[in-house]
C-alpha cells in the first residue's frame, strides 16, 4: 500500500527509521517483525515461531523455547525509507536487552494481545521507553483470536499506561471472522484475502458506516485537545481534513502526548501494510530527534545527526560469532568507512574498523560505509564493550552508557572436569562481555565461581549457551537470590576515633555519626542521595572537618555498605549524618577519614537494629477455572499475597506478589497442577522485609 497522504521529499537522513518492537512475551512481536520483512521483500518466505523458521529468533535456544531471548537487528526498505528494526525480548529476565536497545532507538512499535490487553511486561517495557523518551505507536495484534476485543485492549492501554490512545482503525469482523479494517483518516475499508498477501480498498461497509463516523469524530476531538493547530481547524469547521489530522497525529506521537493505535492479525498477515505506513508517517527519523548529548572534559556538548560532522557512535551490543567478534553500534554523527581508526573514549584506546556490516539477524551484508542515523555491526574492535563510545580521535565525545540493572539471582558454576576450569573461566568472561547484566565473581569462602543474573531463566540460558557453544560439561548449584540488609532502628552520636602511628606520618581522624533508616520516596535532605537507597549529609559547622575530609568520610561509608552485619549482604535504605569531628594538623588525611568513615559505619550498623530484605516479584498466573483452588493454595504456601483475580474466557487470571526465592521450580509445579495448561509471567517489584524463615541454601551468599 502506498499512501499519498504522507508523501514528502526523502533525504538520506529523513528516510531512516530506527525502530524497536516492544511487547510482553507471546504478544506476537516476532511474528510482526517476520511479516514486515516478508512484506518489504527482505525475506521471501514467512517465518513462523512455532516452526523455528523466524529470521530474528535465530539462536538455537530461542527456537527450542519459542521465545525471543536476544535482541536482534534487521533492516528492510519500505516506500523509499530504510527501516532498521530491533526485535526485543518480552520476558522479564531479559529486560536489560530491551534497555540497551531503547538507548539507540528513535521510535518503537508496541504490540499488544487483543485478548489480554496490557500485560505485566508490556507495562514494564512501556515504562522503559518512557524513561528514554522514545515515541511509540501501538499495534493491537491477534484480533482473529477468540475473545479478542479492540476496545477492551485500548481501555487497558489508557488505564494502565496512563497515555491517550488515538485509535485510527475500526476492525471489520470479529474473532475468526476478522478480515480487515476501516481506515478512519481516509474513511475507507481495507480487506485482506485468505492468504493475507494482498488487500482491496473500498468504501466503508454500510453496517459500519455510522460507527466509523462516530469513531472518526471521537478521534478528531481527542486530537483537538492535544494539538493547537488542529483545535483551530476543528473549532472553525467542526471537522478536520485528513491532512490536518495526519500532521497532528505525527506531532502528538513525537511529543509523547498520545499514541496512535492500529490493529490487525500478524499471523494472518492482516494489518501490516497500514502499520508500516504509520511507522513511516508518525515515528521520527534521526533528523527529527534532538541532537545527542555527550561530555568532553566535564562539559556537556551536543552532536547533531550530520554525516559531515565528526564521527560518534554508541556500542549497544557485542556478539561473538563463528566469523569473529561483532560490535553493533548506532552512528549518531559523521561517517565511518572500512579501515578507519576510532577512539574508544572510555577505555582511551584506539580500534581499527576492519569491516562494516548491514545486519540481518544472523546474516550480514557488507557495506563500504555507515553514516549518521545508521545501525550497523563492525568487525575489528577487540575490546569495545556494550555502552562504549567510539569517536573520531581528533574530536572525542563520551556518551552516557545504558544503565545495567543489579542482578537478583546467583548460581555457583563449575567445570565437572578440572582440566576444563580455564576454558570455563574464558567462556564466562565472554558471556559477561556480551551481556553486561551478567556478573561473575569468586566466592571468597568457597572459592567457587558465582554467576549472577536477572532471573532463573536468564541464568539457565547463559549456562546452556556455555554448554552448547563451548562443549563444556558444567555443574550448576542451587539458585540463590540477592538479599539486602537495612536499618530499622539506627543510632545517634556514635563516636569513632581512628589513630594509627607506626613511624613517619601517622593517621588521625575523629568522626561522630548519626545513622537512621531512609526509604525511597523520603525527602532527600542531604548533600548526596543515591537513588533513595543511601543518603549522606554533613551538619558539621565551624570548619571542624574540612570539606575534602567530609567527602572522604562519605566515600568510606559507601565502602562499608558492601557488606552488612547480618550475613554480609549489601546494605540499603540508609541515612548517615556526620555531626561532628576533629582533625590533626599533621596526621589527618583523606585516607585517614575514609578509613574512619568505613569503620565507624560498620560499628554503627552492628549497634543498630537490622533487618533482612528479599526481592519480590509480581506474578500473573493464567489457569483453567477448575485449577484455581490448587494454584491459590500453592501461591499461599510460597508466601504469596494475592492482589487480584479475574475471569477471562474460561480461564482465571491471578495476580500475586511472591518472594523470588519461592519461585524456583514454579514452572514445573504449575504445569503439573494444570496438566500443562497454566502459564505465568513475572515482573520485578523491588525488595521487602523477610516475613518468614527461608531455607539456608537460599540465604547463603
Amino acid at each position: 500500500m502506498r499512501t499519498d497522504l504522507h508523501r514528502h521529499p526523502i533525504s538520506p537522513l529523513t528516510g531512516i527509521r530506527n525502530l524497536g518492537i516492544l511487547a510482553h512475551v507471546d504478544a506476537g512481536k516476532t511474528t510482526v517483525t517476520e511479516r514486515i520483512l516478508y512484506l518489504t521483500g527482505a525475506t521471501h518466505k514467512r517465518g513462523e515461531v512455532h516452526d523455528g523458521t523466524t529470521v530474528t529468533d535465530f539462536d538455537s535456544q530461542e527456537r527450542d523455547r519459542g521465545i525471543t531471548i536476544f535482541a536482534a537487528a534487521v533492516s528492510c526498505v519500505w516506500d523509499g525509507h530504510r527501516i532498521n528494526l530491533i526485535d526485543t525480548p518480552g520476558h522479564v529476565d531479559f529486560s536489560d536487552e530491551v534497555e540497551r536497545s531503547l538507548r539507540v532507538l528513535d521510535g518503537a512499535i508496541a504490540v499488544f494481545d487483543a485478548v489480554a490487553g496490557v500485560e505485566p511486561q508490556s507495562e514494564a517495557v512501556w515504562r522503559q521507553a518512557d524513561r528514554h523518551a522514545v515515541p511509540r505507536i501501538a499495534f493491537v495484534n491477534k484480533l482473529d483470536r477468540a475473545g479478542a476485543n479492540l476496545d477492551t485492549a485500548v481501555a487497558s492501554i489508557r488505564e494502565r499506561l496512563r497515555t491517550v490512545p488515538l485509535v485510527v482503525q475500526l476492525p471489520i469482523g470479529q474473532e475468526d471472522g476478522f478480515t480487515g479494517v476501516v481506515d478512519l483518516l481516509r474513511m475507507r475499508s481495507l480487506v485482506w484475502g485468505a492468504g493475507g498477501d494482498s488487500f482491496e480498498q473500498g468504501p466503508v461497509p454500510d453496517d459500519l458506516l455510522e460507527e466509523a463516523q462516530r469513531r472518526r469524530r471521537a478521534l478528531e476531538e481527542a486530537v483537538a485537545e492535544l494539538h493547537p493547530m488542529a483545535l483551530e481547524e476543528f473549532c472553525a469547521r467542526s471537522t478536520m481534513t485528513a491532512q490536518t489530522l495526519a500532521a497532528a497525529l505525527r506531532d502528538v506521537t513525537r511529543s509523547g502526548e498520545g499514541v496512535v493505535v492500529l490493529c490487525g492479525s500478524a499471523y494472518r498477515n492482516r494489518g501490516i501494510e497500514p502499520l508500516l505506513e504509520a511507522a513511516v508517517a508518525y515515528l521520527p527519523s534521526p533528523a527529527d530527534v534532538p541532537a545527542v548529548r555527550g561530555t568532553l572534559g566535564g562539559t556537556v556538548q551536543e552532536r547533531a545527526a550530520d554525516a559531515t560532522a565528526p564521527f560518534a557512535a554508541l556500542v549497544f551490543k557485542v556478539h561473538s560469532t563463528a566469523t569473529g567478534r561483532l560490535t553493533c553500534l548506532r552512528v549518531y554523527s559523521g561517517t565511518i568507512r572500512k579501515g578507519d581508526t576510532v577512539l574508544d573514549v572510555g577505555a582511551q584506546r584506539t580500534e581499527r574498523i576492519g569491516r562494516i556490516l548491514r545486519v540481518q539477524a544472523d546474516r550480514h551484508a557488507e557495506v563500504d560505509r555507515a553514516v549518521a542515523g545508521d545501525i550497523v555491526a563492525v568487525i575489528g574492535p577487540k575490546a569495545a564493550r556494550a555502552g562504549a563510545t567510539l569517536c573520531t580521535p581528533a574530536a572525542p565525545l563520551l556518551f552516557e552508557p545504558p544503565a545495567a540493572a543489579d542482578p537478583v539471582v546467583s548460581v555457583a558454576v563449575e567445570a565437572r572436569r578440572s582440566l576444563d576450569s580455564d576454558r570455563l573461566a574464558s567462556a564466562l568472561a565472554r558471556l559477561v562481555e556480551e551481556d553486561p547484566s551478567l556478573v561473575v565473581r569468586t566466592d571468597p569462602e568457597t572459592g567457587q565461581r558465582v554467576l549472577s543474573g536477572m532471573g532463573e531463566l536468564h541464568l539457565e540460558v547463559a549456562v546452556e549457551k556455555i554448554r552448547r557453544t563451548q562443549g563444556l560439561d558444567v555443574g550448576v548449584g542451587r539458585p540463590q537470590v540477592a538479599y539486602r540488609e537495612t536499618v530499622t532502628r539506627g543510632v545517634s552520636g556514635l563516636v569513632y576515633r581512628h589513630v594509627k602511628q607506626d613511624g613517619g606520618a601517622g593517621q588521625f581522624a575523629h568522626v561522630v555519626l548519626d545513622v537512621d533508616a531512609h526509604r525511597a520516596g523520603d525527602a532527600a535532605t542531604g548533600d548526596n542521595a543515591d537513588g533513595g537507597d543511601f543518603v549522606f549529609r554533613s551538619t558539621v559547622t565551624g570548619g571542624r572537618v574540612p570539606q575534602e575530609y567530609v567527602r572522604a568520610v562519605e566515600a568510606g561509608c559507601r565502602d562499608a555498605l558492601a557488606e552488612g552485619p547480618l550475613g554480609g549482604h549489601p546494605v540499603t535504605g540508609l541515612r548517615v549524618t556526620l555531626t561532628d569531628g576533629a582533625t590533626h594538623s599533621k596526621d589527618s588525611s583523606e585516607m585517614a577519614f575514609r578509613t574512619a568513615g568505613r569503620l565507624a559505619l560498620r560499628e554503627a550498623l552492628r549497634a543498630s537494629a537490622m533487618a533482612l530484605l528479599e526481592p519480590v516479584v509480581e506474578v500473573t498466573v493464567t489457569v483453567p477455572d477448575e485449577a484455581v483452588g490448587g494454584v491459590l493454595g500453592d501461591l499461599a504456601a510460597r508466601r504469596g499475597r494475592i492482589s487480584s483475580q479475574a475471569a477471562r474466557a474460561g480461564t482465571a487470571v491471578i495476580c500475586a506478589t511472591v518472594p523470588l526465592a519461592e519461585l524456583f521450580g514454579y514452572a514445573s509445579r504449575l504445569r503439573s497442577r494444570t496438566q500443562g495448561r497454566g502459564t505465568f509471567t513475572t515482573r520485578g517489584a523491588g525488595y521487602v522485609l523477610v516475613t518468614a524463615a527461608v531455607s539456608d541454601g537460599t540465604l547463603s551468599r
